[in-house]
């Protein structure tokens, strides 16, 4: 039984690693290289094993918090000519101090913050680690290009027609090394064992006088080390392009190998890793273009997290409810709601939002036109992630795949068959919803971070291949793509006159999801949101309501990427990649996802003061740290401030009324 039990949550790894040899055979050679590469992605994995054990949050920051003590290394050996030993030294120094300050800076601020938030505040922190990470090589008058760092001693092993150096060698034995002191540290020491007890259960912990927020400090410096220590040994091997976060198919095999080893059995999550890098280096071997590695890559990660049980523990149900952010907007009081300046109020916004909308093509240029209808069109695609997150409690990190299914489909349909603008985006809606259902069956059985990981496998494949005019002859591709008379009659080909068209299609999205949530579906969703075990009592199905959530998100975005193609007149790879995702999640979350209003918050903020804010003090509103400023001041997002203020207004008219009562 004991033996069973220690093979079992390996079988994972052992089933990708004979994926590898029975299909993807590669020279001994190639295959040692490929454990090489799987033990860097291994230390990153393991850093995110830590971090995600002691705060619950997903650490997008990961690879970034080595960049820059790296590019120091980098600098110290490459480019002043100082010993190996000094450079190493150097920038595991900088790694400890720099994760030290991520966590009191920044992190430590969102400790009382729903952790979906926190998740987006790493992809903020990454993106200023990479600014900084640029300026380091300006130290040396040096660009910040891709860097190899020389072996340190003479040392190759020739197997077959593959040479391996020195630095493959100190990969071989730093990497474990390390993992295996990290693993002795958590087990052996008091501070380790403190740590492990802070993230079961932080509450717990910190009333029985474990000082939390110390052992979270110790944990980002660890994370940080052992990032550091990857992206060095990366830089003997294949090189590390300075100023540039690492390849989000590395990303995805760390977060892969982080959920096959259920978020906290680090010698799993380290062995996966190692499995995960051996097959891409067999796929890449054999494949005929490494645009085919992400769908192979993809798939066996996804058989691999459905291969796995349904987690029971508390600690699985504490994982699924850490991504929710459930907060939703709450209706006045009927009785406030009817004071006459309240209503005044309400209907006055109401007037004012048309006529805003009606002055913007009279006073903006052409070029700005186009830039609001885009921030129109990210509206609805930040609708989609209002149901299916914010309603029900389902994370995806790949929802512009989604969108970019839709605008294939309904470019393809307008520009060979002459197809109806509307009746195309309904096509491209029908799409995007089948794709979405699609998507949504692994829900069934993954939930919160698992089923993160799977859309993020699902976007690479949509994007580097399903998509791709290089293997499907179907896809539009770089032709230029018109826009059609509606019905045959109403032009909608200059800017002012799609803008419109693209209001119309906002309006009708939001009225049709405002009538979804306040319809039995919407309840249902939301009641399994809240308790999946307590809506399955009153006859609620998981299975139907999941795939409803999923279904509605898709057709909403797959609508988005029709309209989107149509604006650009193309369709273009590079506007659907996955840190587009990433993007369009960040801003959603920004806006607030307890509310459509949010969506479109979330929509201007972040593309309205990337386009149209020209003053360079304010010009880091769209930045990342103008994202974390908005999450520190406010974390249900912008939505929440504004219900906020309504509210306070609506409690200052009420009292107002009181006293008026009283006073007669």
């Amino acid at each position: 039984m004991s033996v069973r039990r220690t093979i079992a949550p390996l079988t994972p790894a052992l089933v990708l690693v004979l994926v590898q040899l029975v299909f993807f055979g590669v020279p001994l050679g190639a295959w040692i290289r490929g454990v090489v590469i799987g033990l860097l992605t291994a230390l990153l994995a393991v850093g995110m094993a830590l971090v995600y054990r002691a705060n619950r949050v997903l650490n997008f920051a990961q690879a970034d918090l080595g960049f820059i003590p790296a590019a120091l290394s980098v600098g110290i050996i490459v480019f002043s000519g100082l010993p190996y030993l000094l450079g190493l030294a150097a920038g595991l120094g900088a790694s400890i101090v720099l994760g030290a300050l991520v966590e009191l800076a920044i992190v430590r601020r969102f400790a009382r913050s729903p952790r979906l938030v926190l998740t987006v505040a790493t992809i903020g922190i990454t993106q200023l680690l990479a600014v900084f990470a640029i300026l380091i090589p300006r130290l040396w008058d040096e660009n910040a290009a891709s860097q190899r760092i020389p072996p340190p001693f003479d040392w190759k092993l020739t197997i077959g027609s593959f040479i391996l150096n020195a630095n493959d060698f100190i990969a071989m034995i730093v990497a474990p090394l390390a993992m295996l002191v990290v693993v002795l540290f958590l087990t052996r020491t008091r501070i380790g064992t403190a740590v492990r007890a802070a993230a079961e259960r932080s509450e717990r912990a910190s009333l029985l006088g474990i000082p939390v927020g110390g052992l979270s400090t110790i944990v980002w410096m660890l994370a940080a080390f052992l990032s550091f220590l990857a992206l060095f040994l990366r830089a003997g091997i294949l090189g590390v392009p300075l100023g540039n976060a690492l390849s989000i198919s590395t990303l995805v095999q760390a977060l892969a190998a982080l959920v096959i080893g259920r978020l906290r059995n680090l010698g799993t999550i380290a062995v996966a890793a190692v499995a995960l890098g051996i097959l891409e280096y067999g796929v890449a071997w054999n494949a005929e273009s490494p645009l085919l590695v992400a769908p192979f890559v993809g798939a066996a990660v996804m058989a691999a997290l459905l291969m796995q049980r349904r987690g029971s523990t508390r600690l699985d149900q504490d994982t699924t409810a850490s991504w929710r952010l459930a907060d939703e907007v709450r209706d006045l009081d009927p009785a406030v709601a009817r004071l006459p300046l309240v209503r005044l109020l309400r209907y006055g916004t109401y007037a004012l939002a048309p006529i805003g909308l009606v002055i913007i093509p009279i006073v903006l240029r052409s070029d700005q036109v186009i830039k609001i209808t885009a921030i129109a069109i990210f509206a609805i695609i930040g609708l989609s992630l209002v149901v299916l997150t914010g309603w029900a409690g389902q994370i995806s990190l790949g929802q512009v795949a989604l969108v970019a299914i839709g605008a294939a489909v309904s470019a393809k349909l307008t520009l060979e068959w002459n197809v109806d603008l509307t009746l195309a985006l309904l096509a491209g809606g029908a799409v995007g919803a089948l794709a979405a259902f699609l998507v949504g069956l692994p829900a069934l059985r993954l939930r919160g971070l698992y089923l993160a990981v799977t859309t993020l496998v699902f976007a690479m494949s949509v994007i580097s291949w399903l998509l791709n005019d290089r293997f499907f002859s179907w896809v539009p591709g770089n032709k230029r793509i018109e826009r059609p008379p509606l019905f045959g009659r109403i032009d909608v080909e200059t800017p002012t006159r799609f803008y419109v068209y693209t209001l119309v299609v906002l309006a009708i999205s939001m009225m049709a999801v405002r009538g979804i949530r306040r319809s039995r579906t919407g309840r249902a969703i939301l009641a399994l949101r809240d308790n999946e075990k307590g809506a399955q009592a009153y006859s609620l199905s998981a299975t139907k309501v999941k795939l409803t959530a999923f279904t509605i998100s898709g057709t909403l975005a797959g609508v988005a990427g029709g309209l989107f193609s149509h604006l650009n007149h193309s369709f273009d790879l590079q506007s659907y990649g996955v840190g587009k995702s990433l993007d369009v999640f960040t801003a959603s979350v920004v806006g607030g996802l307890g509310s459509m209003f949010g969506a479109v918050l979330g929509a201007v903020y972040l593309r309205g003061t990337e386009w149209f804010v020209t003053a360079e003090e304010w010009r880091f509103l769209s930045s990342a740290a103008g994202v974390l400023l908005v999450l520190l001041v406010v974390p249900g997002g912008l939505g929440a401030l504004v219900i906020k203020i309504r509210d306070q207004l609506a409690m200052l008219i009420a009292r107002r009324a009181d006293r008026s009562k009283e006073s007669q």
